[in-house]
């Protein structure tokens, strides 16, 4: 497999169509799931550990928040990460996401992009980082 798995927890319906498009097109990211709620997302990021490894999360959702779904996700496996996009993404905020254990946060209005970048980092890295060779040393004349 070459596709980072994603998890999307976001409540707005519209919006969470679209990120899912843009993630599938521009990061090559598998939408393999996701939910509108605080409940919802933590019950299947915590039964399901093994079948994601990004999930990107809204702080302020319809029912329960992002805060809730960090914290209990915070002894996952360190190769998952988890993201939040968010309209309140103030410095107090990122603070906040990443002393729960967020790998980082971006602004919905201005760092669309960036999460894309973020994404299309996390799947290099997963799949293509080629280990630099060993130098050989160099036998005496």
């Amino acid at each position: 497999m070459t596709t980072v798995r994603a998890f999307i927890v976001e409540d707005n319906p519209a919006l969470r169509a679209s990120l899912t498009g843009t993630l599938r097109e521009m990061a090559r990211i598998d939408p393999v799931g996701q939910a509108e709620s605080e409940a919802e997302g933590t019950r299947w990021l915590t039964h399901n550990p093994a079948l994601w490894d990004l999930a990107i999360v809204d702080l302020f959702l319809g029912d329960g928040t992002g805060y809730g779904l960090l914290q209990a996700c915070r002894n996952r496996d360190p190769k998952q990460k988890i993201v939040v996009l968010s309209n309140h993404a103030t410095p107090e905020t990122r603070r906040k996401c990443a002393q729960l254990g967020a790998d980082a946060v971006f602004d919905k209005a201005t760092e669309v992009e960036d999460l894309i970048d973020y994404c299309v980092r996390q799947r290099q890295e997963r799949f293509f980082s080629v280990p630099l060779p060993l130098k050989k040393p160099v036998a005496p004349h």
